[in-house]
């Protein structure tokens, strides 16, 4: 194996999957998804579907335990409803904290456990979908560049230099991820990001509304919406 890729099912992290694909291989790239006690399943059948389309293999770990006194509103045990409004809604609310559904310090959990299953795997690198739109306004900390920046090297120094993490998309915005995605031809219907698990997207929660905008900047609507996921 060659790369590790991060991966959720839902557009960036398939965008990552795509470009490591024409890169590497599909034999040469492995995809990890990750259970962390989320309140549906609906990503992690996306990314089933999505590795399977790539012909790539496809780990699944549960890391739920780990989160299970948080109150993040996107977790089982929680008791906080998932808002319905944008990112910057939210954090007009928040004084300067992350949003409700950020789960602590995920990313930093999810590229520490990979780095162990990439090197394990023989890999060389892992890839995984953060962009500056989640990082504004501390939405999501742990998708700023400076985070980044520390996430990788930690674990290049803590793997002995054998192993580094790429963020391609760290200062691209939602749209130019797509954009970026769309010339390498990503089968954006097959993947999901909504926060709720009904059989169609809600479009009210802040992820939909970002993707809905991202792929409207495009000249398209979203293909998950319109193909009828």
């Amino acid at each position: 194996m060659k790369a590790l890729v991060l991966f959720s099912g839902g557009v960036d992290s398939t965008t990552c999957l795509g470009i490591a694909v024409k890169k590497y291989g599909a034999d040469q790239v492995l995809a990890l998804s990750v259970f962390y006690g989320q309140k549906h399943r609906r990503e992690l059948e996306a990314a089933k579907n999505i590795a399977e389309y790539y012909g790539v293999q496809l780990k699944t770990l549960d890391l739920s335990l780990i989160f299970a006194d948080s109150d993040c509103s996107l977790l089982e045990g929680s008791s906080e409803d998932i808002p319905r409004e944008s990112y910057a809604e939210q954090l007009s609310k928040t004084d300067g904290a992350p949003v409700s559904t950020y789960v602590p310090f995920r990313n930093g959990l999810f590229l520490s456990s990979a780095a162990s299953i990439a090197l394990s795997n023989g890999c060389e690198v892992i890839y995984y979908g953060a962009h500056s739109d989640d990082a504004a306004g501390n939405a999501y900390p742990d998708c700023s560049s400076d985070f980044n920046d520390a996430i990788n090297q930690a674990i290049y120094l803590g793997s002995g230099k054998q192993l580094r993490v790429e963020a391609p998309f760290i200062g691209l915005t939602k749209a130019q991820v797509v954009r970026k995605g769309l010339e390498l031809n990503v089968p954006y219907q097959l993947t999901w990001s909504c926060y709720e698990g009904s059989d169609r997207p809600c479009g009210k929660c802040g992820t939909c509304i970002d993707r809905a905008a991202a792929f409207a900047a495009n000249g398209m609507e979203d293909p998950a919406i319109t193909k009828g996921v």
